[in-house]
Formats: C-alpha cells, sequence, structure tokens
C-alpha cells in the first residue's frame, strides 16, 4: 500500500507491523545528545507531544530539542504548546462548554460565517453525572424516585444536550445514570496507547492524554494516563483547536517505599500524601509517584491517590505503566490487542515503569514517603489536607462550634436520645476517589454485614446514602454478599453519580434538621469524597469528614464523630455489648479473596456495552436538529450568554482607575465560596429573582443546574453561606459594604451600583485564593459582577487560569505583602497603573486611596503565565480571541 511521504520523527513501532508508526522517544532524546531515562515519565509525553505538532506544523521543530534536553538542562525556557487526544467534560461544567460553543456558532452566523466553523476537532465525552440530588435515600425505590426528580428538574437542559450530540459530530454524550466521570474514564474511556491515522495515512501510535472540566481529572494518571483538570473556558479553547500554552511545570518525584499496614487503606494513603504534599508545596507541579512501594499498590490505589491532586495543589499526579496496569486492563475487559499494544508501546518507548528505570530519572525535587506510616484518619472538618488521626477526631469538633451554638441533646428532657453535638446526619457512599475502589467498597460491605449480624442498627436521625461510580459497584456488591446488608443499614443506591460530595445531598432527616435549626447543633457529614469545603456539602453541616468508606459505615453506626473510635465502642449491641471498630473491621486477607470472586471482565462489558445509550426517559426526550440551537426566550435554565461578545474591549491599556473593593476575603477561599452549586435558597438574591418569574420553590433546582442562565448565576457569585467577607462586619453570607455609602448590602447589589455608576470593582484576598473544584462559573460570575482584578497572595491553578479566560486579570502580593500589610480595608478607590507593557510575572502598579487621604503605592505581580495569555486579556478573554480569530481566518 502506497502512502504519503511520513515525518521524519515518525518510524515503525517495533512488533507492530510495517504499517504502525510512533515517534521514537529514545532517538529523540539521543539526537538531543540525552539519554531518556533522565527525563521524568511525563516529560517524555511532553516530548512526545511536542514531537507531533512539529511533525505536523504546529510547532518550532526547535522546541523537540529543548523538551528532551529536560532532565539535563533544567525545565525549557520558552511555553509549552500541548493538544491532549481528547478532552471529558462533566455535565455541571460540560453544559456552559456545550452553551458556549453554541453561542459562538450564533455569533459565527451573524458575521455570515459558515456554523460549522465552529466544532470540536478532538474528540469529546461528556458524561452526566453532577445533577442528580439525594432527594429520597434509606428506601428500595430511592433511586427511582431521585432518577425520575431528576429528569423533572433537568430535562430541559437534556434536550439541549440531545441536538448537541447531532451538531457536533466529535461529541458523544454518557447519558444520566451511567456513572461518574473520572471511574467511568477510568474502567472505559481511556485506552492509555491509542491509534489514529497519521499524516501518512499510516496508522499512528500515540499516548493518550486527557484534559477534563473536572479538577479530579488527574485520577486516570493511576492508570498510566496523563492528563489534568481544566475549566470549562480553556477546555472550550481546546476543543476549537487552541493548543494549551503552559509554562514548563516542575516535576516532583515522590518514591513509595514499603508497604501499607494492615488495617489501612487507599483512603488513609491518600488522605496522608495529601497533607504532606500540600504542607511541602506542590502548586501548579507535577507529581510522579515511582519506587518499590508502587508495586504493592493496585490501580485503584494508585487511582484513588491520583484523583486529589488538585487536594495537594499539583496540576496532576502521574504513576507510570507497569505489570500492575495491565492486569487492571485485562480485569476490567480491555481486549488482549489493546493490552499488548500498550505493553508493546510503552516499553518501546521507555514508558514502562521498572526499579532500574526509575532510578535513573532526574527530578526537579525528589521527596519519600513511606506506605507503612498511614494509618486510618480522617479529613476535616473542612480542608481535604486536614488529616486527623481517629483519635483526633473529637477535639477537632471543638474548633468549629460557635459561641452562638448550643450542646443540647433534643428529646433528653423526655429521655428519648437524639442527636447532640457533633451527630452524623449524613454519611455518604459516594465520589470517584473511593467507589472506583473494590476493596474499600467490599471492606464498607463486609463491616455492614457484621454489624447487621450483631444487631446493631443506625440512629434514625442519620441519613445514609451508596451513589456508586459505576454501575459494576452494586453488581460485585451484591455477588459478594454485601448489598444486603448495606441497604438494611439504609446504604441503598440512591443513584449512580457524585451526589453528596460535591453538595446534592438532598435535604437532611426532619429529626436532624430540627435539631440543627432549632436545637442549634452541631450537626456533621461524614463522607468518602474527595472535598469538604465549608458549605459544600450542606448549608446546616458546620463540618465534614473525608473518609474510607470503612469509616463512613463506622460512624453512620456510632451517629456522632465525637467519640474516639480507637478506644470507645462504635455502638451498643442489643445485648448490652459494646461492640468496637476492631469487632467489625475485616481482614486484608479476606477483603482480596472476596473481590477476586465478586468480579471479573465480564462485568465490566456488560456493564459499559450501552455505555452511550440511555434508559427510556432519555430516549424519550425531544431531539432537535439542525446546526444553530434555537435559543429559547423565557428558558431558567438556557439562555444565550453575554460574554462571547463583551462591550468592553478587555483591559485598558492605561489602567484601571478608581475602582471598588468589592469583597476583602481570607486564605483558601475555595471555588465553593465563589460559586455554590447547591441547591437553589429562597431567600437568596437567586431565589429571589427566580420567584418573581414565577419558578415554584420546589423548582428552583441548583446552581449547578442553572449555569445556563447567567442571570441566576450571576446573583449566586459569592453566595456561599459560610463565605467571610471582612467588609461584612462579621456577618457569613453573600455580604459587603458599598462605597463610598457605607451601607451593607448583598455583593450583587453593591456589584450593580458600581456598574450603574460605572466604578470597576476588584476583590482582595489571602493565600489559595480558589482552590477546590474547576469551575468556571466562579470565573464567569466575578467577570459578570464588574469585577477587572484579584489581588491575592497566592492562586489555586485553574481558577487563575479562568480568570484569565473571562478577561480579569490575576495580581499577586509581592513576595512577603498581604492585605494586611498593605493596610487594605476595603473602603480604598484603588487604581492599577499602565497595562500597556503587560507581561507574564511582570510588575503591576497597585495605587491605594484610603479614606483618610492617604496614599499606598507597591508593585504587584501580574500572575499571568504566557504571552498567549495577555492576549486574551487585551480583548476580554478566551472566547472573544477565538471570534475574532474565526473572523481574521474568514477574512483571508
Amino acid at each position: 500500500m502506497n502512502h504519503p511521504p511520513s515525518s521524519p520523527l515518525c518510524s515503525p513501532l517495533p512488533g507492530a507491523g510495517p504499517d504502525t508508526t510512533h515517534y521514537a522517544l529514545p532517538a529523540l532524546a539521543a539526537s538531543a545528545g540525552v539519554d531518556i531515562a533522565a527525563l521524568p515519565y511525563t516529560a517524555r509525553i511532553l516530548l512526545e507531544n511536542t514531537a507531533h505538532l512539529a511533525a505536523t506544523g504546529q510547532a518550532d521543530p526547535a522546541l523537540v530539542a529543548a523538551v528532551a534536553r529536560w532532565g539535563a538542562d533544567g525545565s525549557p525556557t520558552s511555553d509549552l504548546p500541548f493538544r491532549p487526544s481528547r478532552v471529558v467534560l462533566q455535565d455541571f461544567s460540560g453544559v456552559p462548554v456545550v452553551l458556549d460553543l453554541a453561542a459562538l456558532r450564533t455569533a459565527a452566523a451573524r458575521r455570515g460565517l459558515p456554523a460549522q466553523r465552529v466544532s470540536p476537532v478532538i474528540p469529546a465525552h461528556l458524561v452526566v453525572d453532577h445533577t442528580v440530588r439525594v432527594d429520597a435515600a434509606g428506601t428500595r425505590d430511592a433511586l427511582r424516585i431521585n432518577t425520575d426528580l431528576e429528569y423533572a428538574r433537568n430535562g430541559e437542559r437534556y434536550t439541549m444536550l440531545r441536538w448537541a450530540e447531532q451538531a457536533f459530530p466529535e461529541l458523544r454524550v454518557v447519558p444520566p445514570g451511567k456513572g461518574i466521570i473520572h471511574q467511568i474514564n477510568l474502567e472505559r474511556l481511556s485506552e492509555v496507547v491509542r491509534v489514529t491515522p497519521g499524516s501518512d495515512g499510516r496508522p499512528l501510535a500515540r499516548p493518550d492524554t486527557v484534559l477534563g472540566t473536572d479538577s479530579h481529572t488527574p485520577m486516570v494518571g493511576g492508570v498510566g494516563v496523563f492528563g489534568w483538570g481544566v475549566g470549562g473556558i480553556e477546555a472550550t479553547s481546546v476543543l476549537l483547536g487552541e493548543p494549551v500554552l503552559m509554562a514548563p511545570p516542575r516535576v516532583v518525584g515522590v518514591r513509595l517505599t514499603g508497604r501499607p499496614r494492615p488495617g489501612t487503606g487507599a483512603t488513609d494513603l491518600v488522605l496522608t500524601i495529601t497533607q504532606l504534599l500540600r504542607a511541602h508545596g506542590v502548586v501548579g507541579a507535577i507529581v510522579e509517584f515511582t519506587g518499590e512501594g508502587v508495586s504493592g499498590l493496585s490501580v485503584p490505589d494508585r487511582a484513588t491517590v491520583a484523583n486529589m491532586a488538585p487536594d495537594y495543589g499539583a496540576t496532576t499526579a502521574f504513576f507510570p505503566v507497569d505489570e500492575e496496569t495491565l492486569r487492571f486492563l485485562r480485569a476490567t475487559g480491555r481486549s488482549a490487542e489493546q493490552v499488548a499494544l500498550v505493553e508493546r508501546y510503552c516499553r518501546a518507548q521507555r514508558l514502562f515503569h521498572t526499579g532500574s528505570d526509575a532510578a535513573a530519572v532526574q527530578y526537579a525535587e525528589e521527596l519519600v514517603v513511606d506506605l507503612s506510616a498511614a494509618e486510618p484518619c480522617v479529613a476535616g472538618p473542612s480542608r481535604p489536607d486536614q488529616r486527623l488521626p481517629l483519635s483526633a477526631v473529637p477535639e477537632s469538633l471543638r474548633a468549629v462550634k460557635r459561641p452562638t451554638d448550643r450542646a443540647r441533646t433534643p428529646g433528653a428532657e423526655q429521655g428519648a436520645p437524639g442527636p447532640s453535638d457533633g451527630a452524623v446526619v449524613i454519611a455518604a457512599l459516594t465520589s470517584c476517589t473511593n467507589t472506583s475502589h473494590p476493596g474499600s467498597m467490599i471492606t464498607a460491605g463486609l463491616i455492614a454485614r457484621r454489624a447487621v449480624e450483631l444487631g446493631l442498627t443506625v440512629p434514625s436521625w442519620v441519613k445514609t446514602s451508596l451513589a456508586p461510580g459505576s454501575r459494576t459497584v452494586p453488581t460485585y456488591l451484591d455477588r459478594a454478599g454485601v448489598l444486603e446488608p448495606l441497604e438494611q443499614l439504609g446504604f441503598g443506591v440512591v443513584a449512580f453519580g457524585c451526589t453528596t460530595c460535591h453538595g446534592m445531598s438532598g435535604p437532611l432527616t426532619a429529626q436532624a434538621a430540627r435539631a440543627v435549626t432549632e436545637e442549634g447543633i452541631t450537626g456533621v457529614a461524614v463522607l468518602s469524597g474527595n472535598r469538604n469545603f465549608e458549605g459544600r456539602v450542606h448549608p446546616q453541616v458546620r463540618a465534614a469528614y473525608l473518609a474510607s468508606p470503612g469509616l463512613v459505615v463506622a460512624y453512620a453506626l456510632a451517629g456522632t464523630v465525637d467519640r474516639d473510635l480507637t478506644r470507645e465502642p462504635v455502638a451498643v449491641a442489643p445485648d448490652g455489648r459494646g461492640v468496637y471498630l476492631r469487632d467489625l473491621w475485616p481482614d486484608p486477607a479476606e477483603v482480596a479473596s472476596v473481590v477476586q470472586a465478586a468480579s471479573g471482565p465480564e462485568l465490566f462489558e456488560t456493564v459499559y456495552a450501552d455505555l452511550f445509550r440511555g434508559d427510556g426517559r432519555w430516549q424519550a426526550l425531544e431531539a432537535p436538529t439542525g446546526e444553530l440551537y434555537d435559543w429559547p426566550e423565557d428558558s431558567g435554565y438556557i439562555l444565550e450568554p453575554p460574554y462571547i461578545d463583551p462591550q468592553d474591549t478587555g483591559l485598558p491599556a492605561d489602567g484601571v482607575v478608581g475602582a471598588r473593593v468589592l469583597a476583602v476575603l481570607g486564605d483558601s477561599v475555595s471555588t465553593d465560596h465563589i460559586s455554590p452549586v447547591g441547591a437553589i435558597a429562597p431567600d437568596g438574591e437567586a431565589g429571589r429573582y427566580l420567584a418573581g418569574h414565577g419558578v415554584p420553590e420546589a423548582e428552583f433546582n441548583s446552581f449547578g443546574a442553572r449555569r445556563g442562565n447567567h442571570h441566576v448565576m450571576l446573583r449566586g457569585t459569592f453566595g456561599n453561606p459560610r463565605l467571610r467577607n471582612a467588609l461584612a462586619d462579621g456577618r457569613e453570607g453573600p455580604w459587603t459594604r458599598h462605597h463610598p455609602t457605607g451601607e451593607l448590602v448583598s455583593i450583587h447589589e453593591a456589584a450593580e451600583r458600581y456598574r450603574t455608576a460605572g466604578t470597576p470593582a476588584v476583590v482582595v484576598a489571602g493565600r489559595e485564593y480558589g482552590c477546590g473544584s474547576a469551575r468556571d462559573w466562579a470565573a464567569k460570575g466575578t467577570a459578570l459582577l464588574g469585577v477587572r482584578a484579584v489581588l491575592a497572595e497566592s492562586f489555586e491553578r485553574i481558577h487563575r487560569s479562568n480568570l484569565v479566560g473571562m478577561g480579569v486579570l490575576p495580581l499577586r502580593f509581592p513576595e512577603g505583602g498581604s492585605r494586611e500589610g498593605y493596610g487594605i480595608d476595603g473602603s480604598e478607590e484603588v487604581d492599577l497603573g499602565s497595562l500597556s507593557a503587560l507581561r507574564p510575572h511582570g510588575p503591576v502598579t497597585v495605587r491605594l486611596r484610603h479614606r483618610d487621604g492617604s496614599v499606598t503605592v507597591f508593585e504587584a505581580i501580574a500572575a499571568v503565565e504566557t504571552a498567549r495569555e495577555v492576549e486574551y486579556l487585551r480583548v476580554g478573554g478566551v472566547l472573544p480571541f477565538i471570534m475574532g480569530r474565526l473572523v481574521r481566518e474568514s477574512a483571508r
């Protein structure tokens, strides 16, 4: 067969036949005078990506040698372009991406451009997993009830997705009820090595790489897939052919030694690593796990560790392919041909992990973690890096009690037991982090079976739920004989989605809600999730603890966290005997035996055979057709967004004058604080807006579901009930002080007043601003409130990128500087000096005009990473930039 000439960088893949080609990494490194063994594994993947871009005319060929010399000369000095193989989206962030694509098409058509010019150029999978809420729990028909309500609330959004499937050929939608994006990505979508047609028409083998609109996308690093989370704005640009331009990342090596002790699991390990790496400082870094300890970790163990990369601050986490990876691929139903391709390719490319290979890698920094040091633990009460041994949990509760909280036990006067401070009001087996781990889930099931045998029950105030990340989970639990005892304790399947982990926990039990609101107790959630920021899990929960599935069941049985489970009984059996954690916890050998017997490749093959086919509800939805979306005029869910063609032209070159401070915030303000996803409160700005448009309170739904309505989202920005703004005089929630009037008003009202007066706004914050989820509406809402700049001590990676993507300038205080150090109280007028020479990490003059007439001037640092980001800021964001590019290309 004749083929067009191939790139000189391409060569046949050994053992794959003469037609299959690849970019031979050892040869590329050698041509640059470098031993491939010195490069971090992820740098090798970046080298391959750069070679492909150079071979296809999308990058300077000289950059290939610069990346190849990574290990010898340090990181490359110029920006790296990166194009992933594919993009994955979850629906809360994915629906806005689809709407942005539709809006760009509409804007292009208005200019007379072909609508098809706006279409994804790489494959995208959108998994509908974030919308379902736990309205019903503890009953056998909870799954049906919650699914019915999900469709009733979200039919309009889902109809739009049916349109998108036919409008964008590269987009495939995984309908509701199939599982959680990251578990589906791990168990089915990830190929590890992909073969696609090369520029010469021959099959080209390349590493599977992925970007996802969820910060926990690095979970697939557990199976050797390189990827990370981005905001929806960046995902839109990547889908439309824009490269990710990134400053060369620092690669930190974590060498694992030892083996986990009996009784500790993957959750205990990841919470330990999260605390260690957050304390060390890996923000913006790539973390690679190597060493002899890796061989003792299963892929589900590794995926659990990689999943929480954003929670220890890393861009991504990565475990290189090894024999265990191949075993996992076989066990989850991948074909023998695919597994053989993965092994052949990774061995040829020196991407296959062995002890001798790993020892030669040169990292920017290297840490050693002894796996045997991990112990049973939880994280809380409000951050994933707050690791606590079980003995310290009761004391941690004291830190979250407000002075007004009353330590009462409702019903005590009548002699009836009831919830008191520390009562577990939510116990949820949920989240991709842990329900993807068969050993962890079987452990929870065996604990439940033992508890039922001993006659234990869960107290009536505890809302229990099981929301697996895959339909494989209840099948293997049932095969193991532990699904029924879980159901007897109330842990029946309520949904196949994220649920409680991101705030879709539904109402508390009536007993718990009364205890919180009327008696003032401090209610607590315990969940097998990955996020527990303030106000995220439930507005009536003051503290939330992340725990392994087994500990979730144990704390549900206890009914409280105000108990040291290492010394005190979990519960009392009907015969009066105290039942301790050691009485319930299964032996690791038993867990391994049960997992082996209950699972198998055929289970995964069966479950995933109809991944893209929805149930009868999905099939019954209207499926609109046509290239252009027909925007409804009176929708409460989907409106044409206003930021494709912003009225202003981006950051003014001559600077910003007379800006007012909209909020003064502290450290670790999460994207949950900035843009909540949970239920819309009737007494908030968004609730009043919906009521004013005739929407009954029962149909308010959540902020996450209404992300297609900018009017709702704008009013919910900074709407977290736990937000603490120094301008609000100690009042928690969406409040600020308007200047110069001095009135205490909602943040939305203050922003509207500033907008009417033509006054720009700024936000001032502390360290780790924007930590948490990859939530583009945290930036979109900020921009639509009229905020031109955010001045913080430091930013989390994704939110910083999202701010730039919306045309908002992120500024860092100079080293050692803070709002306290400069005396910022929020009453100042803020000027930003000339921005005509704005450059990555360059100085920006900040002039503070204080109330007393004094002036403070200092040089902030532009938290801008690349020259392309400066271009985005100049025109008002990524989407206007893309629109401008389309117009220019059409004019040629």
